[in-house]
């Protein structure tokens, strides 16, 4: 559903007035989280908050192990984004009548690998019989100290992405026939790898606010901390990281339907720079699968973060910093 309209839509439908509810939709955050208390039965004095969240979607690869995988990393991705531990995971699938029975197996079977990498468990789960879909409802644990939310940043703070962008354009030009699957399959492998360690970097470093970059692509999550923060975040393209062949195929027109969507509905809040790279351009506002941690935390903390992302084999890319509000959410030079 296009960011403006799912707005519009979960405006009234949420429990604002119950004070256990952390996150909620207002902010567009990535899960939900709630806080236990007393009430549910834990002793006095003790806190502990879930993250809730669900995510599913149609195949993005004709593979369906990646399928799978993807599905499953996206899905827990969100408990990543908040802060949080992956606890426990319910598989939502939906399949066609005649979808081989072998291929629905090793989507599952993928699926579950991944739910079992993260240390959650998997407790059941739902199917019905219509198009391909596939994915997870996930809770997980934080402390609800530190939480990782949209509305988090402050002014000063820098930004730091984790993996590579581009998906939207490899992904359609797969289902185009423009690549093979050999050339998709680095970034399969991209899409289907955990954020947990970009998890553990940034809770290490002490992070402000955080969300993953997925179906609104990057301008679109930035967007999200940023109104939900009221700052500007001000993105230098020049540092964005772009997956390899991905600008390629951009500078031939390959994207997903979401890169003008995105750009057309988020034009009134995003300044863009003269003379910037129009394929570029196109692959920020472009939807992502299962893409980084966008983290954000204050400069003083910056150089620790760069040393827990290289500790554990992350890219260490800053591409932004948010500054006071002025009159634009993004700003891209």
């Amino acid at each position: 559903m296009p960011q403006g309209m799912l707005a519009q839509v979960l405006r009234d439908v949420t429990d604002r007035a119950d004070e256990r509810l952390l996150v909620g939709p207002q902010t567009l955050d990535d899960a939900g989280v709630v806080v236990l208390g007393a009430r549910e039965g834990l002793p006095a004095g003790v806190r502990l908050a879930l993250v809730q969240t669900v995510d599913f979607f149609p195949p993005v690869v004709d593979d369906p192990r990646y399928y799978g995988a993807i599905a499953a990393a996206n899905a827990l991705s969100d408990v990543y984004a908040m802060g949080g531990k992956p606890f426990t995971a319910l598989s939502l699938a939906s399949f066609p009548k005649d979808f081989p029975l072998e291929w629905r197996a090793e989507i599952l079977r993928a699926g579950y690998e991944k739910v079992r990498e993260s240390g959650a468990i998997l407790c059941g789960g739902h199917t019905v019989e219509s198009e391909v879909m596939f994915g997870y409802s996930v809770t997980g644990l934080v402390d609800p100290a530190r939480v990782a939310t949209n509305a988090g940043a402050k002014a000063g703070d820098v930004a730091y992405l984790t993996k590579a962008l581009g998906m939207g354009s490899l992904t359609t030009a797969a289902k185009q026939a423009k690549i093979t699957w050999s050339e998709l399959e680095p970034a399969a492998r991209q899409m289907a790898a955990l954020n947990d360690k970009a998890c553990e970097a940034m809770n290490a470093a002490g992070t402000h606010a955080c969300t993953d970059i997925t179906g609104f692509g990057l301008v679109g999550h930035a967007l999200n901390i940023a109104r939900a923060s009221e700052l500007t975040l001000e993105l230098v393209v020049s540092d964005l990281p772009f997956f390899p062949g991905a600008l390629e195929l951009a500078r031939q027109g390959v994207f997903s339907g979401a890169s003008k969507r995105g750009r057309t509905t988020l034009a009134p809040e995003v300044e863009i720079g003269a003379g910037l790279d129009e394929a570029k351009l196109g692959v920020v506002f472009d939807a992502e699968t299962s893409g980084g941690l966008l983290i954000v935390l204050p400069e003083a903390r910056a150089s620790v973060l760069e040393r827990e992302l290289r500790v554990r084999d992350l890219p260490v890319v800053r591409i932004g910093r948010f500054q006071p509000f002025r009159g634009k959410r993004i700003v891209l030079r």
